[in-house]
């Protein structure tokens, strides 16, 4: 019995290539332009940054369910006899909503910037152009906002690869424009700039022009949006609504409650960075998941009920195995990494570390319940888990963040995700897919804690065996553990041992 099938595993594996591109992109803003910045910049403008950088991401949370609820619309349209009239109508009406929406979001936060002080609520007041670089990206990702449609039906027709790459190309131009801006000039002003022009270019070349070359039908037919309809979209979205801004926003949000109840500016940036690694594993996690999910939404949308169990059980197996992988080496690595990377700027804390880690680890296999509740429509379950879970934060955190700091937002974000997402959402999707939902669980929890043992007592291992110190010291260290690793799994080079492997896998 093979894994997937030869046509669904190469658009699985086409999307998961494309991700690749857009993830060490994501690894470069997150990550390799902190030196660049701190090089420099301040420590508070650092924080000053990554602040307006949260509430710029925060504002893609700001989609009110209507992506995932066009997903799911798309992937209905797919099992009928029409599918593209369906599809072109649609999205011409749905073209419009998203528009509509945007307007009015811009004028609101216009209004709201009008009469409000971004740098004195966030404790910004001495840093310069604050106020205008908060406004520039919070509005500008607002505008991006309709590409969440087009993005929506490339993914539900089997095109991973290409909204993924068209992605990877507008982060692409954005760094480049923060890199030659913060060493031209050294403004937190250009930077921002820099940054929304990379999402807005993709946003105008993803909506005006690529969407219609892939689907030409689009362009057939011109739909009426009524005012009923509308709300009727925006009642059967709502759902969605709060899961994208529990699964987007809270992280970002958390950086904005620490602000304003962490006089030290430095907290700021301390947890920014140490979510940097986090924000990274969840960001590789949700894009292992989710061409495994469109093709999940796909099996429940026909009713193949085998297929769906074999897919959900052996992409639950792929996805834990990852993350126990990566997890294991981000414990051991990470100090020494945070050290090198902020030049001692920032305090390593790793109480705080750890905490996130192996909580984000811990979750893992909720990812693609997630997704795949996503994909398949199950918005009241979504809205349960996703209120209940915001409901634990917004408690926690008030509370905690007073008490502990930055450590009181990791609990928080933790312990809510792991109640609501792993305690109720993952059970009721296990329960409902798989006939052995406990065996599924034992299998995940032992995969888990194998792989994060072995893979922690690996580099513990290889950290008196390494010479040099600073950057080179790191390195060896890691391609010793990179090593190692590959030895320990060299078993599964063989096809007949993992054929046996994935036999043995409950359903």
């Amino acid at each position: 019995m093979t894994l997937l099938t030869s046509s669904r595993a190469r658009r699985i594996f086409g999307g998961w290539s494309a991700n690749v591109f857009a993830l060490l992109l994501a690894l470069t803003q997150q990550i390799i332009l902190i030196p660049l910045f701190l090089k420099y910049w301040s420590g508070e403008t650092l924080s000053a940054w990554l602040t307006i950088f949260a509430a710029g991401n925060l504002v893609l949370a700001a989609d009110p369910g209507l992506h995932a609820w066009s997903l799911n619309r798309f992937l209905l349209f797919k099992s009928r006899a029409d599918c593209d009239r369906r599809t072109a109508r649609f999205y011409g009406a749905m073209s419009r909503l998203f528009m509509g929406y945007t307007a009015a979001l811009v004028a609101a936060m216009s209004a709201i910037f009008a009469v409000t002080t971004p740098s004195r609520m966030l404790g910004f007041l001495a840093e310069p152009n604050f106020n205008l670089s908060f406004a520039i990206v919070t509005l500008g990702m607002a505008l991006a906002l309709p590409t969440n449609l087009a993005t929506a039906l490339y993914r539900a027709r089997g095109h991973y690869g290409r909204i993924g790459s068209l992605q990877a190309w507008g982060m692409a131009i954005g760094q480049v424009g923060q890199v030659i801006g913060v060493v031209t000039t050294g403004s937190l002003l250009v930077v921002t700039v820099a940054y929304v022009a990379g999402q807005l270019i993709l946003a105008v070349f993803v909506v005006f022009i690529d969407v219609r070359r892939q689907f030409p039908s689009l362009g057939r037919l011109r739909s009426r949006v009524s005012l009923r309809w509308a709300v009727a979209q925006f009642q059967g979205a709502f759902p969605f609504s709060v899961t994208n801004f529990a699964e987007v926003g809270l992280s970002y949000f958390s950086v904005l409650l620490i602000g304003v109840f962490v006089s030290d500016r430095i907290a700021i940036a301390q947890w920014s960075l140490t979510r940097t690694i986090v924000n990274l594993l969840r960001g590789v996690y949700t894009q292992i998941t989710l061409p495994l999910a469109a093709e999940l939404g796909h099996d429940h949308a026909i009713g193949a009920r085998d297929s769906l169990q074999r897919l959900f059980l052996r992409g639950s197996v792929i996805l834990v195995l990852f993350a126990s992988v990566a997890t294991s080496g981000a414990v051991v690595f990470w100090p020494d990494f945070f050290v090198i990377w902020t030049r001692g700027a920032i305090p390593y804390d790793a109480t705080l570390s750890i905490t996130l880690l192996l909580g984000t680890c811990a979750a893992a296999p909720a990812f693609l319940a997630l997704s795949y509740a996503n994909y398949s429509n199950r918005g009241p379950l979504m809205l349960a888990v996703k209120a209940l879970q915001l409901l634990l934060f917004s408690v926690l955190a008030v509370i905690l963040i007073l008490r502990v700091g930055p450590l009181g937002a990791a609990i928080a974000l933790v312990s809510s995700e792991l109640i609501a997402q792993s305690g109720f959402l993952l059970v009721i999707i296990v329960s409902e897919t798989l006939s052995r939902p406990v065996r599924y669980g034992v299998v995940m929890l032992g995969i888990m804690l194998t792989t994060v043992g072995a893979g922690v007592m690996l580099g513990e291992a290889v950290r008196p065996l390494t010479p040099g110190g600073g950057v080179v010291h790191l390195f060896i260290e890691c391609m010793l553990w990179l090593f190692s690793v590959t030895i320990v799994a060299s078993p599964l080079i063989s096809k007949k041992l993992r054929h046996r492997l994935i036999a043995a896998i409950p359903l």
